[in-house]
C-alpha cells in the first residue's frame, strides 16, 4: 500500500500525544496515513505490552489510519545500528511515504531523541539502491519531528483546532496510561489530571501564533520550501 504520511513513534501513544491532530486533518483531506510503533512500550510503569498494543490499535481506528504496525526493537534498549535501521527501511520501502513524522529531536525521555535520529537516518539510507532488502529504494521527500514533553520552538505549526476533540479521544484510548481515578496503577507524570491540561495549553500557545485555537508544532533539519507566499498563514 502506497501512503502519503507515515507517523513513527518509539512508544505507543507518542503519536497520539504529539501529531494525531495533524494525521486526522490530513486524512480528512484525502491523504493516506500509516502508523509505525518502534517498540511495544513494555518498559512503561503502567500497563503492559499486550494492553498497550490493544489500546494502540483502538486509537488507530479513531484516527482513521490505514494501518498500524509495531516493531519490537526493545523499549529503552534499542540502538541506532544497521539492524534497527533495516527494520524501518523495509517499512519505508514497502509503503513509500512522501512524508515521515517522527519523535522529537531531544526530550525528557532519552528514547525520543535517539529514535528521532534512528528514523531520520533510516529515511536517508532507504534511498540508497545498493543497500539491499529485496525492495526498490525509496526516500521520503521530507522528515518532520513533532514536539513532545520539552518545549522546543517549532519551525512550523499545523492548525488542528477542528481535530482537537478527536485527538483527545484517541489519547484516552490509552486508558492504562492517562488519568483514571479508579486506576490502581502507580502514578506517573502523564497519568495526572494536569497532564492533558498542559498538553492542550501548549497547543493553544502554538495556535495563538497563527490566530487559531490549537496547533501542533514541528521541527525540521532541512528548511521547508513553499510554492508561493500564499501557502503561509
Amino acid at each position: 500500500m502506497k501512503i502519503d504520511i507515515l507517523a513513527v513513534g518509539v512508544h505507543p501513544d507518542d503519536i497520539e500525544l504529539s501529531c494525531s491532530g495533524t494525521l486526522i486533518r490530513h486524512i480528512a483531506l484525502g491523504k493516506v496515513v500509516g502508523i509505525l510503533d518502534l517498540t511495544k512500550g513494555e518498559m512503561g510503569t503502567r500497563g503492559n505490552a499486550e494492553l498497550r498494543t490493544k489500546e494502540a490499535m483502538a486509537s488507530a481506528k479513531i484516527i482513521g489510519a490505514s494501518f498500524r504496525k509495531q516493531l519490537d526493537l526493545g523499549d529503552c534498549l534499542f540502538e541506532n545500528t544497521k539492524k534497527e535501521q533495516i527494520e524501518i527501511i523495509k517499512i519505508l520501502r514497502e509503503h513509500k511515504p512522501e512524508i515521515v513524522l517522527c519523535n522529537a529531536i531531544a526530550d525528557r525521555h532519552p528514547d525520543h531523541g535517539r529514535a528521532a535520529k534512528l528514523v531520520a537516518d533510516a529515511c536517508y539510507y532507504s534511498g540508497l539502491s545498493k543497500l539491499e532488502t529485496g525492495q526498490a529504494a525509496w526516500r521520503p521527500k521530507a522528515v518532520y519531528h513533532y514536539i513532545q514533553d520539552n518545549f522546543i520552538h517549532p519551525d512550523f505549526v499545523i492548525d488542528v483546532s477542528a481535530q482537537a476533540e478527536k485527538k483527545r479521544e484517541c489519547i484516552m484510548a490509552f486508558s492504562s496510561q492517562f488519568f483514571d481515578p479508579d486506576s490502581k496503577e502507580p502514578q506517573t507524570p502523564i497519568s495526572t489530571p494536569e497532564f492533558l491540561e498542559a498538553l492542550f495549553s501548549k497547543m493553544s500557545v502554538w495556535g495563538r501564533a497563527i490566530n487559531v485555537r490549537y496547533a501542533e508544532g514541528y521541527t525540521t533539519a532541512r528548511y521547508p520550501g513553499v510554492n508561493d507566499l500564499f501557502d503561509l498563514i
